[in-house]
Formats: structure tokens, C-alpha cells, sequence
């Protein structure tokens, strides 16, 4: 989401508070347990980030059901389950930097990092579980499943730029889609509105999270390095089949070889360069903006009393993302 987009939305009545609520609450949580976990969890959840999945949970409730508590559960939830996955994702990448930070595991090896993103799974569903929901434990529970079949999922498509756009949305939606469907399906459901809208926020939810695995793949290749918080061509130099890589790769033969083995240091810049020349950024620019469309399709369905704007502004925001 793109910084403008981020301001325009905190300017909103209540949006602010919310947060504020939920950064207290995560606070609280990820000091539950005390020790050395707490104090890695909590570094973790100093490192930052924009709080997007907690935001909408907010934004999917309507205006009667936004005081609740169980939102601030909710928003707490979900941002836990997210950052246990930057934790796992970072022992299995071998990550050194996360928004410009050293990272658990580049400070404390295997077993912390991975003891720690345990914790910040287990500590999640405690927290959602205060709410009494068993659908809502259900909705996160899938989207927590489809987080490890899609890692399973990233290990087979490692290396092979044959894999095909239809198998990485596929592992877009399980990575990521799941996740922001289940924030706006949780925002919905506990704020109050019928099934079938907290259903389609959980559409739209799975279409926003696509594009914005797009985007931020889109990023890797043609992004600012102080603006990620990681080194560019993270994704060529790991053999990670992102949609603007395997673009390139159906043009040019030099993308794929690098996608099959790992470039050196020196070659990463110049092949971004050809995956630029290629026109795969583009085309992936406009795959997002056409996930952009069916998302703003799916809010069109609901009917109870929810201004979609601000989820309008969020999934416009995706695509134009500078971090």
C-alpha cells in the first residue's frame, strides 16, 4: 500500500484509535509468556510494519460493531499469525534483514526463530479465542493450514520457471490470500453483518491479497532497497517463481537459466535490468490492476451498512505500493 493511500486512511474518523488499541494489545501478547521468547517477540513486533491486516478487520466492520472489543482481537490475532510467518519465512530464506533489521534468526540461529514463530501462532489463537467465536477460530485456523501448504507449495516451484501464472496464484492465495481474507471475513462476521457479506469481504480479502503478493514481488525486481527494508532480486537470487520472473522468462532464456540456479552477486542487477526489457513488470502491473477490478466486483455484493470506500482506497493503493 502506498504511503499517500496509508495517510489518507489514518486521517479517517476512528481508524487512528483503532490502531493504537491493537499495537497495546500486541504489546501485551507478545510479552505473555516472559523470557527470551518474549523478548524475540517483541523484537519482531518493534521492527514495525503498517498494521494493514489489523486495519481491515476495521474496516470490514460496519459503524454499529466497530467499538467492540472482539475487533481488537481480531486485529491483534491476525497481525500475530502474520508476523509468526515473517519469522518462519526468514529461517527458511535464511533472511539476514526484515525492514531493515536484523532478524530473529540471523541473531539467534534455528531453534529461537522457530520457537518464536510457534509462540506468535499459538499466542494468536489464544487471543482470538477470548472472542467465543468458534467460526472466527475456524476462519483463522484455514488461513494459518494454507500459510504451511503454500510454503510446501513455494519449495516445489523453487527453481522452475515452467511453473505456470495459474500454479503461483494458487500459492499467492494460500501465502497470502487466506490471510487477508480471514482479517476482513473476522471484521465482518464480528462487527455484525450477515453471512454473506462477511463471505464476500472474505472474496475480496483473497483478491487483495494476490495483488498484493503481485506488487510486492513487482518490488523485488524494481523497487529501492531503503524503501523494502531487503536487497533487491531477493526472489532471482533464491529461485522464488514470482509472477514478473516467470513473465520474463517465457521471453527471455537468460531469466530462466537464472531462475534454475543462482546468479552471482554481480549478475543480479543486470538480469533485473533484462527482466525490466522484457515488459514482465508491466504485464504484472496490469495482472494486479485487473485483481483490483474483481476485488472491488466482490464489494459491489454487499448489502448490509458498510462504507466500502476506504476498502476501495486500500485495494487502489495496492498496486502503486512504494514499500
Amino acid at each position: 500500500m502506498s504511503t499517500a493511500t496509508l495517510t489518507d486512511l489514518l486521517a479517517l474518523p476512528g481508524i487512528r484509535e483503532y490502531l493504537v488499541r491493537v499495537e497495546g494489545r500486541l504489546v501485551d501478547d507478545v510479552a505473555w509468556v516472559g523470557g527470551s521468547t518474549a523478548a524475540t517477540a517483541s523484537d519482531t513486533l518493534t521492527a514495525g510494519g503498517k498494521r494493514l491486516r489489523p486495519l481491515l478487520v476495521l474496516l470490514s466492520a460496519p459503524p454499529a460493531g466497530q467499538q467492540t472489543e472482539n475487533l481488537v482481537r481480531a486485529g491483534s490475532a491476525v497481525e500475530l499469525v502474520h508476523m509468526a510467518t515473517l519469522v518462519h519465512d526468514d529461517v527458511l530464506d535464511h533472511a539476514s534483514l526484515r525492514r531493515g533489521r536484523p532478524t530473529v534468526w540471523a541473531q539467534h540461529g534455528d531453534f529461537v526463530a522457530g520457537a518464536t514463530g510457534d509462540f506468535l501462532f499459538a499466542r494468536a489463537f489464544a487471543v482470538l479465542a477470548e472472542a467465543g467465536d468458534l467460526e472466527s477460530l475456524a476462519l483463522l485456523s484455514q488461513a494459518a493450514l494454507g500459510l504451511s501448504e503454500g510454503e510446501a507449495l513455494q519449495m516445489q516451484q523453487t527453481r522452475n520457471p515452467a511453473t505456470t501464472p495459474a500454479q503461483y496464484f494458487e500459492r499467492c492465495t494460500l501465502k497470502t490470500g487466506r490471510l487477508f481474507a480471514a482479517a476482513c471475513g473476522l471484521g465482518g462476521r464480528l462487527g455484525g453483518l450477515p453471512s454473506a457479506d462477511a463471505e464476500a469481504l472474505a472474496e475480496y480479502g483473497r483478491l487483495l491479497g494476490i495483488a498484493f503478493q503481485v506488487a510486492d514481488d513487482i518490488l523485488d525486481c524494481d523497487g529501492s532497497s531503503d524503501a523494502t527494508g531487503k536487497s533487491l532480486g531477493t526472489d532471482l537470487i533464491g529461485g522464488t517463481a514470482t509472477l514478473p520472473l516467470l513473465y520474463a522468462a517465457r521471453h527471455d532464456d537468460a531469466i530462466a537459466d537464472a531462475l534454475r540456479t543462482q546468479p552471482p552477486a554481480d549478475e543480479v542487477l543486470p538480469l533485473l535490468q533484462r527482466v525490466a526489457a522484457t515488459g514482465a513488470l508491466d504485464e504484472a502491473r496490469e495482472t494486479a490492476r485487473e485483481l483490483v477490478r474483481e476485488a472491488e466486483e466482490t464489494l459491489d455484493r454487499i448489502q448490509g451498512d458498510l462504507d466500502t470506500a476506504p476498502l476501495r482506497m486500500v485495494v487502489r493503493g495496492v498496486v502503486d505500493r512504494d514499500t
